[in-house]
């Protein structure tokens, strides 16, 4: 497990397919107490949606987690059911719009997907702590997506990078990246280079 993240961080994680990243940090904590995941999925879509993700998040509950389904990254600032929360690391992995696979190099689906990952920044920012607290995005770096200009977007919204780490897919066992729509939502993707966006709040 990579040293990022530990069980004594309050962790907010978002946009999770079949919660396999979330049960990846719970198994390697022992526990899940300080985890809250997500999905944008309801509890029933993602049941149907991907093989194992009834069983995920079953061991999720009985490990401790916070799962709440339906939460949109653009609105989360707004959802009561995670309010008071100040989190020392909010997660996004590999977010997608679900528009243009295939196509992402068209400058209409990129400005989706940065629509996308701008409207989450917004909110991260909100929510997560200002001493210590960190945002992390994690991402392809080669072109197209690379395009996305995370960086940039961070800027944008009033956060700085702190560091660029690359992604090691290996250090979390049991985490399998998903598509998350159409008709292979449960396949994966090759991830090829990518890095992780350690953001913090400018003040």
């Amino acid at each position: 497990m990579q040293r990022q993240y530990s069980n004594n961080q309050k962790i907010l994680l978002v946009g999770e397919g079949d919660f396999s990243f979330s049960l990846s940090l719970a198994r390697s904590f022992g526990s899940a107490r300080n985890l809250t995941a997500t999905s944008l999925d309801t509890r029933e879509e993602v049941e149907r949606k991907y093989m194992n993700g009834k069983a995920s998040v079953e061991e999720l509950e009985r490990l401790g987690c916070n799962v709440v389904h339906g939460v949109n990254v653009h609105s989360m600032t707004n959802d009561f059911r995670l309010f008071g929360r100040y989190d020392r690391r909010i997660i996004y992995n590999f977010p997608h719009s679900g528009f243009g696979f295939r196509q992402e190099h068209e400058g209409y689906y990129i400005t989706l997907h940065q629509a996308l990952v701008k409207g989450f920044l917004k909110s991260a920012r909100e929510m997560v702590k200002e001493e210590g607290g960190e945002i992390h995005v994690t991402h392809k770096t080669t072109h197209p997506y690379s395009e996305w200009k995370i960086e940039t977007l961070a800027e944008d919204e009033g956060l700085f990078l702190m560091r660029q780490m690359e992604f090691n897919i290996s250090k979390f066992p049991g985490y399998s990246n998903k598509k998350g729509s159409g008709n292979c939502c449960d396949a994966s993707f090759p991830i090829g280079k990518s890095s992780t966006f350690m953001l913090k709040r400018n003040y």
